[in-house]
């Protein structure tokens, strides 16, 4: 059985304020056309659909259209809720969805059923986790004894009854320990959401979400990364689609099929004359989303207006030079939300301070943001 694995599509995301709709409608294009050339059996599509719990009407239609394109080529399609959307939002129509083959998890209520397929080698059942809080599971086993991330993800695969005789897939959209995470992904405190991968050892397949870089733990647990560059820290990445092959029990091959997005994302470096220099950039696209990396002595005037006469997408501009690496200061375009909540409490207090947090005040300020961050449902 030949299945997609794809997650973290952020539909109606902004990226510096960059809407980035069009180019999402381009890869889902694209994504569509691999699925048709693959011949593939089914989709996963593991959390974080939308980019916000209250996504814009933009790009509900936009992904209706994707869901609607699957269904119109009978490709069963298997999705969850990631922690940017809104599980009870997504879940609306499940029943109704299944049966044009698309699988939506229901939000958390402690019973987990797989959808069991069939081909050549026998079943495979597929199991839907969707992104999942202490508070959560909790509340759908109150007998049980839930204090972390990784007793809540450890309680709730522990309620799926698998047979060892089939082969198992799970959906699941969660940090697992171990995992290389990107600027674009949201922070938690202390690396409080983090779950070992252990947990997942009676599967045979698990389709991870919510890290944005391609990347496997170990041989049977893969996050397949988003589809497309969400941040400067991801400029160096191949996005791509994973080819998941199930065979007979044991056996699982993985593979993947490199996108080619409408506008790449990248950084350029050198001096005002080296970037507006027509040889230096005639064989690119200029269209790309840029990050400008000036390295002039002087700051040069109006240069982000200069420089998007030639790069029109033109997101962030910096300075790298003697100055700025000796006084470290922080760039005007840089993004407050590539930081944790805690490093912004703590620079906050010191420019109101005039000094840093002692030991104490950091750890006490670590609980109050862990005991927030839990409570958010």
């Amino acid at each position: 059985m030949k299945l997609i694995h794809l997650s973290d599509l952020h539909i109606g995301k902004r990226v510096n304020e960059f809407s980035m709709l069009e180019d999402q409608k381009f890869i889902l294009q694209q994504i569509l056309e691999i699925i048709d050339r693959e011949n593939a059996d089914g989709v996963l599509i593991a959390g974080d659909v939308y980019d916000k719990p209250i996504p814009p009407a933009e790009a509900v239609a936009l992904f209706d259209s994707f869901l609607t394109a699957l269904a119109q080529r009978e490709k069963p399609v298997f999705l969850i809720s990631g922690n940017h959307d809104s599980a009870e939002r997504l879940a609306f129509g499940a029943k109704l969805f299944a049966r044009n083959g698309v699988y939506v998890s229901e939000v958390y209520h402690g019973a987990q059923q797989g959808v069991e397929l069939q081909d050549a080698y026998g079943s495979v059942v597929i199991y839907l986790l969707p992104f999942v809080k202490p508070a959560m599971v909790r509340h759908a086993h109150p007998e049980a004894e839930i204090g972390s991330y990784q007793d809540a993800v450890s309680y709730a695969v522990s309620q799926m009854e698998l047979d060892p005789q089939k082969r198992n897939v799970l959906l699941s959209h969660q940090f697992v320990a171990g995992a290389e995470r990107c600027e674009s992904e949201e922070v938690s405190v202390g690396g409080l959401d983090q779950v070992a991968a252990s947990i997942y050892s009676a599967f045979d397949y698990v389709a991870l979400g919510h890290i944005h870089s391609p990347q496997n733990l170990g041989k049977k647990l893969r996050y397949c990364g988003t589809p497309l560059k969400y941040s400067f820290s991801e400029a160096k990445h191949q996005k791509s689609v994973t080819v998941v092959e199930l065979k007979e029990k044991g056996t699982v091959e993985i593979s993947v099929i490199p996108l080619k997005p409408l506008r790449d994302l990248r950084e350029i470096r050198g001096t005002y004359l080296e970037l507006t220099k027509r040889e230096n950039y005639a064989d690119t696209n200029t269209e790309d989303y840029i990050h400008a990396i000036l390295t002039d002595e002087e700051d040069v005037p109006d240069a982000l207006a200069k420089l998007r006469a030639i790069y029109p997408n033109i997101m962030r501009l910096s300075y790298d030079n003697r100055r700025t690496q000796e006084s470290r200061e922080v760039q005007a375009m840089e993004k407050v939300e590539e930081k944790s909540p805690l490093e912004l409490f703590e620079e906050f207090y010191e420019v109101q301070n005039n000094d840093k947090m002692s030991t104490r005040q950091v750890k006490f300020v670590e609980k109050m943001i862990e005991k927030i961050w839990e409570e958010q449902l």
